[in-house]
């Protein structure tokens, strides 16, 4: 590869989804990293990289369940449990070669999932996701996923409503504007800066903060609809509602709005439909129940009074409606966003500077940025002819329900039935609820692949783990579609121990396949690089270096969009500029919805009980409403063996924060560790006291390694924290069937006795087998459900 030489970003620079940074090396490891020059908020997640290429959970050799090598491909409930053998890279390729032959030769293509769901690398080529994709594809295909954890119930309802779901994020209102003219910012589940560190590709700066300093400076006022206070970081007016009440709350909003005569009516004529139909809710003429403040107030927690007020401020002035991606991660969560959207168009400002609806500020660092005038390079995945899919939280259901039939968004599917379990670059114990139901499903498939670089849960639970190299032991590039620089990543450090890079072990797989040269095209990955990057300046209207030029300065800067206002085109002309929905117009009430007859997701949005809400009859049995949010100190559950997350745990174990008052009613203190349970299963966890964090609520972040007392047993207590013991596997709705995991309803009580130790990070026994290793015996039949 060509030198650096007269570099505008160091030869030691590099890019993580939560930043870029320039790195020290010491003995073959990251020993140090400083935020890249300019970054004026960096994320505190930087400091989980120095010591993670050599880290002691790090896979080092090629890897085999024994009692997949001993008994052959099968399903089994010893996964997670069983020890591994470590085997050579001829001996994996032949094996994982020969798996995949005869499930595809026996079941079809439609018997592998290629789930591989997870952030992994920030680069463009060594893309995890993408990569194990292209290799599917390229043998035939695969079952898919469709939609993210975080924001499933988005992904299907926004299209309906405004016609798209990407457009809310990549094109929403910028900060500037927001700076310049928003009078209110209306926000429910919080601005959490702790979130808008992080990026899709990477990013090189984060400025949300300054521009809520900014915001402040010029009088602009925040209120914050919250448990945690600090969902808002610095003055804001914090109400602290019951938890899963949001939609109460807005609909009373809605309430005074509709009979002060303080909604837009001309803006709800020209630019939506179904306000008539939702009105009639809205003001109970149907159901003769008002949804008036009076109404939400025993439900929320609030004082009627003070909503009304809130709603006579929104309409005089300019207001922003802004909602957090958490609120649609519980049961019913397509109605919050869905709410959110027809508060702002009542109030008229869409597509105003400064006015309307946010989604996703303080969830992720692109809200708010202006967004790139241009595509980014990408590696060409290839056509999947297999159209069998799932929504992605539907994992635990495909594996224990094969041939059931499930409703999604006006389709009705059936479960594939998968024999093979394809994951490169994620950890589904992260992301995924009800930790002991998908270990279950985890032992239907006769074969569970994993790609790490680190002994995660998922490695843990596989048959053949593939050991990965991380960013910094190979050469790429990346950047994200709201950030102005698409940054070079030059190898740092050589890879550690047996790891390779996932390109060459699926090109090794594709040659032995038969598919080499589909994989490959004859290339290498670094002749790859310059492909992609060649290719893409190809379709650009302005001009960009040559490969050889941007590898050498590191980086080149690309044009972005300033001053954009979300909707700003169609509040102009919704005529010409018609949203993508079948109307053309906001869908207050959606025709499509409503033919579709779900019992828990109606046409337009409503209220609909939660099933896990401190007003059910469920919490006179758990009566804290815990809140599963993502954690401050890492990005997901990556590198949660990293410096920053580790400083954050409690005797070793994930924080959770507790109100003074509720500890005080158990006896807790500081420090204690707690056992945090319901009738799904229980975690170990030490005790923050925070008076930020509302009464009766209790708050543990998702991502702590899950670390069972006894491996085999998969209801067994996790040892480190991790919430997604406690969490109800169950979709948003039948339109969506997102992900729920936000929320769940716990006790909490001192754990007697020495806590056993944390061993999340250590990696498993390593054993050797008597088996010849050439290829496994026979598959066994599956046992009879």
């Amino acid at each position: 590869m060509p030198p650096r030489l007269g570099a505008v970003w160091p030869a030691s620079s590099s890019l993580t989804h939560w930043g870029a940074f320039t790195a020290t090396v010491e003995s073959g490891d990251l020993a140090s990293v400083t935020p890249l020059e300019g970054d004026a908020d960096p994320s505190a997640a930087l400091g989980n990289l120095p010591g993670s290429v050599r880290h002691v959970s790090r896979v080092t050799t090629p890897a085999v369940r024994r009692g997949w090598l001993d008994d052959g491909p099968a399903p089994s409930t010893r996964r997670g449990a069983d020890p591994f053998v470590a085997v050579s890279w001829d001996e994996l390729t032949d094996l994982l070669a020969t798996e995949l032959r005869r499930v595809i030769d026996t079941h079809g293509n439609e018997a592998i999932y290629g789930g591989s769901y997870g952030w992994a690398s920030a680069g463009r080529f060594h893309h995890a996701q993408s990569q194990v994709h292209r290799f599917l594809n390229c043998l035939g295909g695969y079952t898919f996923s469709r939609h993210s954890y975080s924001l499933g119930a988005t992904g299907v309802i926004m299209p309906r409503v405004v016609g798209t779901h990407d457009d809310l994020f990549k094109r929403s209102t910028q900060w500037d504007v927001i700076v310049e003219h928003t009078d209110l910012i209306v926000c429910f589940g919080g601005v959490a800066l702790k979130n808008t560190g992080v990026n899709h590709g990477g990013t090189t700066a984060h400025p949300a903060r300054n521009a809520l300093n900014r915001f402040r400076d010029r009088g602009g006022r925040i209120v914050s609809f919250s448990p945690l206070r600090d969902d808002v970081d610095g003055p804001c007016e914090w109400f602290a509602p019951v938890p899963g009440t949001d939609v109460a709350i807005m609909l009373a909003l809605a309430h005074v709005l509709a009979t002060e005569s303080l909604a837009d009516r001309e803006f709800l004529a020209t630019h939506c439909t179904g306000y008539d139909r939702f009105e009639r809710y809205l003001l109970g003429r149907d159901d003769g129940v008002p949804k008036s403040p009076q109404w939400a107030a025993p439900i929320c927690g609030l004082a009627a009074e003070d909503l009304t007020a809130l709603a006579r401020r929104m309409a005089d002035g300019r207001t922003i409606v802004t909602v957090s991606w958490s609120l649609q991660r519980t049961r019913y969560g397509e109605q919050t966003p869905w709410m959110g959207v027809t508060l702002a168009a009542m109030l008229g400002q869409i597509g105003l500077p400064g006015g309307g609806f946010g989604h996703g500020y303080g969830s992720m660092n692109e809200p708010g940025l202006p967004p790139l005038r241009c595509t980014l390079p990408r590696l060409p995945q290839g056509l999947n002819p297999v159209t069998s899919f799932i929504p992605v939280a539907a994992v635990s259901d495909m594996l224990l329900r094969p041939g059931e039939p499930f409703d999604y968004n006006g389709l009705r599917l059936t479960y594939p039935d998968i024999r093979l379990v394809y994951w490169a670059g994620g950890n589904p114990f992260h992301h995924h609820q009800n930790i002991p139901r998908l270990r279950r499903a985890l032992s239907r498939p006769d074969t569970v692949v994993v790609h790490d670089p680190y002994w995660t849960p998922m490695s843990k639970h596989a048959d053949i783990v593939v050991p990965s190299t991380t960013f910094a032991e190979r050469d790429d590039f990346s950047g994200s579609r709201n950030d102005p620089v698409l940054m070079a990543m030059p190898k740092l450090v050589e890879p550690h121990a047996s790891s390779r890079d996932d390109y060459d072990t699926f090109a090794a797989l594709s040659r032995r396949l038969g598919v080499g040269d589909a994989f490959t095209e004859g290339r290498t990955s670094w002749q790859w690089l310059g492909h992609l990057y060649e290719t893409w300046a190809q379709t650009l209207d302005f001009d960009v270096p040559t490969f050889d030029e941007f590898w050498q300065a590191g980086g080149t800067r690309l044009p972005v969009e300033d001053g954009l206002t979300l909707f700003a085109d169609f509040r102009a002309d919704p005529v010409r500029h018609r949203l993508g929905t079948r109307s053309g117009l906001i869908e207050i009430f959606c025709a499509d919805i409503d033919a579709f007859g779900y019992e828990d997701c109606a046409g337009h949005p409503r209220w609909f009980e939660p099933t896990e809400w401190l007003g059910g009859p469920r919490a006179r049995r758990y009566p804290l409403h815990l809140l599963a949010n993502q954690p401050a100190s890492r990005l997901h559950s990556q590198l949660d063996g990293g410096a920053a997350s580790q400083k954050s745990k409690v005797s070793g174990r994930e924080p959770i924060r507790v109100n003074p008052a509720d500890a005080r009613t158990r006896g807790l203190g500081d420090g204690d560790v707690v056992r945090v349970f319901n009738d799904r299963g229980a975690c170990l966890a030490g005790v923050v006291l925070d008076d930020r964090v509302r009464p009766q609520v209790v708050q543990l972040s998702t991502g702590a390694w899950f670390d069972p007392a006894d491996p085999a047993d998969v209801d067994s207590l996790c040892l480190h924290g991790n919430p997604n013991v406690l969490t109800d596997d169950i979709g948003t709705s039948s339109l969506a069937h997102g992900c729920s995991g936000a929320h769940a309803l716990v006790e909490i009580e001192k754990y007697t006795g020495t806590p056993p130790a944390v061993r999340a990070h250590r990696p498993p026994e390593m054993v050797s087998t008597s088996r010849t290793r050439s290829a496994p015996p026979p598959a066994r039949p599956a046992p009879a459900p």
